[in-house]
């Protein structure tokens, strides 16, 4: 929850907080996660979520109480993110939300994230709205093994990535045909990273032609972070951004 607060307090002492079009996200529905996710694995997720103390799925990824609900918010924020872009509403949009996503693979939930909210969003915005071309764009320290495992080989997502390895979840190294993924040794620094998105990145996005991009960001690369050990900084994320 902190990091909520974190980001709301920054945009406060910014003064740009009054330039925003603020949304209230609904709750994701079960047949919203199912384009994405087992009925079983939501099914476990549901039931297995505590009414008191903790519940823990796997090493990293524990829900209390309040897990539940926060993950709807968290898929319906992306949900109701596409259609304020696809309805003209905003240009674009930012989802400040928790829990993450792109580690929940479609039958099952694992570093910190219970549904992979990027994916979708990605899946709602082909079957709401005749999208044919998503990029999902994957900037976060670790491979988002999550979303790669929702579109292996569908040709109708795009998927870039760069991630730490060896690092984890010790995946990405054998990607589909519709991946780009670079994995990059630790230290790396943000000259690197963006010499490998023009490189690598967008020829591959502009053969592709996406009508709608999706960027699952996570900023764990940066050099301050305390688990990972890449080098980029905040010019680098508005760079790439």
């Amino acid at each position: 929850p902190e990091r909520m607060q974190a980001i709301e307090d920054q945009l406060i002492l910014s003064r740009i907080d009054y330039f925003f079009t603020r949304i209230d996200p609904p709750l994701a529905t079960e047949d919203q996660l199912a384009l994405v996710h087992s009925r079983e694995h939501i099914e476990y997720v549901k039931t297995h979520s505590p009414s008191d103390g903790y519940f823990a799925i796997d090493g990293d990824t524990t829900m209390n109480p309040y897990t539940w609900q926060a993950a709807l918010r968290s898929a319906g924020g992306a949900i109701a993110a596409v259609d304020a872009v696809m309805k003209g509403e905003v240009e674009n949009v930012f989802c400040a939300v928790r829990p993450p996503g792109h580690h929940a693979e479609p039958t099952r939930s694992m570093g910190f994230c219970l549904f992979d909210n990027v994916a979708i969003a990605a899946r709602y915005a082909m079957e709401a709205y005749g999208i044919e071309r998503v990029a999902i764009i994957d900037f976060d320290v670790h491979h988002g093994n999550g979303t790669e495992a929702a579109f292996f080989n569908d040709p109708s997502v795009l998927m870039c990535s760069f991630f730490q390895h060896p690092f984890y979840p010790y995946s990405g190294l054998d990607p589909a045909s519709n991946m780009v993924n670079v994995p990059l040794p630790a230290a790396t620094r943000g000259d690197v990273v963006r010499s490998i998105v023009e490189e690598k990145w967008l020829p591959a996005l502009r053969n592709f032609e996406p009508q709608l991009i999706i960027i699952s960001a996570g900023f764990d690369a940066h050099r301050e972070d305390d688990l990972g050990q890449m080098g980029l900084v905040e010019d680098d994320y508005v760079w790439i951004t």
